[in-house]
């Protein structure tokens, strides 16, 4: 079953979409991110912006622990510096780097985001509860 993205701004340099927690949110947030990159000029960055996005909102449909039907909200943002990717849920729990070990099938996705993004931090929501984890890329 398709999940359509609630669409609350497209506008120049932002897009915002939110999503539920479904597992077909993370291809179509792909899906809207390759359409901004186009827009903007900035397809060079697609790769990486791609599997940064993928890391950090299959991480907050997996482990933020929040109550059903919360939706998480990305927030692609373009400036002169480049792009900058915002994942939002309502989760305050922390995501950390780990140090799987070299069999296991999870565990490396903030160690991708770290070696891929030019920076990538976690903050607090403004006006809201939980975190935004971000990331950005050089234009």
């Amino acid at each position: 079953m398709a999940h359509v993205p609630h669409v609350r701004d497209h506008s120049s340099d932002a897009v915002v979409l939110r999503w539920n927690r479904h597992p077909s949110s993370v291809g179509l947030a792909r899906l809207e991110l390759r359409k901004a990159l186009a827009g903007w000029g900035l397809s060079r960055l697609e790769d990486s912006a791609l599997l940064i996005l993928s890391e950090l909102l299959t991480n907050a449909a997996r482990h933020a622990r929040v109550s059903p039907g919360r939706e998480i909200e990305t927030r692609y943002l373009t400036g002169p510096h480049g792009l900058r990717i915002e994942v939002h849920d309502a989760s305050r729990e922390q995501p950390r780097p780990q140090a799987p070990e070299l069999d296991a099938c999870e565990g490396r996705g903030l160690v991708i985001v770290e070696a891929l993004a030019d920076q990538w931090g976690v903050s607090e929501r403004e006006g809201g509860v939980g975190k935004v984890v971000w990331a950005t890329l050089s234009g």
